[in-house]
């Protein structure tokens, strides 16, 4: 046992961290590699390696994904700010690297081989920049000679343009609602609110009408028959197969025919085998996760932990939703990955990152003592009364 009078490192953050929030993460990155038997060996025989392929190297990267998050999450609040610009610099070099060197799938540049991995630097770019967002935001209220708003809204057009520039437009959607979520939190004026709102909006209608693969994907959600639409249509009939409680491990049929099944569609592949109950408690999940966040983020007294807890839980949460809006065929295709579930080392590993982030981040805090809270009366010696005596 670890007493509480012990002031080591190790001691401290096993009395501060949010148990809960810990255990539910280490759930989900188990669970990810368990859900991988399922839905990854078809993918792997239809594209001629060994069945097992994706499960072995997601179960190689999952040992490293824990020593991130338990790593992280012992970080001081100054610790995770300089970590984050750290690891924004180097990303956002790498992002730039991307377009020049890096491998091109689908027609687009989102991957740079690096000692023989491929990684994807947007998925770095994102909990280090959501950091950095609130850190400046915080500082801005804090010191009114920061331009904190300035300085953040650079950030985000320099990331927003690399992004496009790949493209990758579902990053960027991310990343741009997790900044507006920001500016809310930090207490914008209404007026400001719709501004930004109006140049969200904007920027929606530009990337439909600029760029063909967005053009195409929304208008393939708004009239199935105007394009191809084989990936939905599977997604949607191993919901309806599977029923309440699925086909049973390995006995999905649909999933076979899935080509993303081990990715964006992994939600799929959970409903057709366990059934929309498991779906149910796999969301449940999720929503208890954002909520505990946000309620840890609303009881921090310090403005940075509170908005880059805040943001970094919006972030995990928008990028769960908008994955399972896909698989419901509620909103057009995004590619988005859902956080520790889906096949991908850079996913998990960056995944690690923003849950290490928001338990460092949201660890309690020792209150401070104030003056007037305990008055403490000071008697000369002479006026002390022994007991005894009158």
């Amino acid at each position: 046992m670890v007493s509480r009078a012990d002031r080591g490192v190790l001691a401290e953050w096993l009395w501060t961290v949010d148990h809960i929030l810990l255990a539910l993460f280490v759930l989900l990155m188990i669970g990810g590699v368990v859900l991988s038997f399922a839905a990854s060996p078809p993918v792997a025989e239809r594209i001629g390696v060994e069945s097992y392929y994706f499960v072995k190297r997601q179960a190689m990267f999952l040992p490293l994904a824990v020593v991130v998050l338990f790593g992280v999450s012992l970080m001081s609040p100054r610790m995770v700010r300089r970590g984050a610009l750290l690891l924004f610099c180097v990303s956002l070099a790498l992002l730039v690297a991307t377009l020049f060197v890096g491998a091109e799938v689908k027609g687009a540049r989102r991957w740079i081989n690096i000692a023989g991995f491929s990684v994807q630097p947007s998925e770095f770019l994102k909990p280090a920049f959501v950091v950095l967002v609130a850190f400046l935001l915080s500082e801005s209220g804090r010191r009114r000679e920061v331009p904190g708003m300035v300085l953040s809204a650079l950030l985000f057009a320099m990331c927003a343009a690399l992004l496009v520039a790949q493209p990758d437009f579902g990053q960027t959607m991310l990343i741009g609602l997790v900044w507006g979520g920001l500016f809310f939190m930090n207490g914008l004026p209404w007026v400001a609110i719709i501004g930004l709102g109006g140049v969200g909006v904007a920027g929606l209608a530009s990337a439909y009408f600029l760029l063909p693969h967005v053009t195409t994907r929304v208008n393939r959600f708004l009239d199935p028959d105007s394009g191809d639409t084989y990936q939905i249509d599977r997604a949607r009939e191993a919901f309806l197969s599977g029923g309440w409680f699925g086909k049973g491990p390995g006995e999905g049929i649909v999933k076979r025919g899935l080509p993303d099944s081990h990715t964006d569609f992994i939600f799929a592949v959970v409903a057709e085998e366990f059934g929309i109950i498991v779906c149910m408690l796999l969301v449940s999940l999720f929503a208890f996760i954002i909520l505990r966040g946000l309620r840890n983020a609303g009881r921090d007294q310090d403005a940075f932990s509170r908005l880059a807890t805040a943001g970094l839980t919006l972030m995990f949460g928008l990028q769960a939703t908008i994955n399972l809006m896909v698989n419901l065929n509620l909103m057009p295709a995004k590619g988005m990955t859902l956080p520790f579930i889906s096949y991908g080392g850079s996913s998990l590993l960056s995944t690690a990152l923003t849950a290490g982030f928001i338990l460092a981040l949201s660890r309690r805090k020792p209150r401070p003592l104030h003056s007037d809270s305990v008055t403490v009366a000071r008697v000369p010696p002479s006026q002390l009364i022994q007991p005894g005596i009158q």
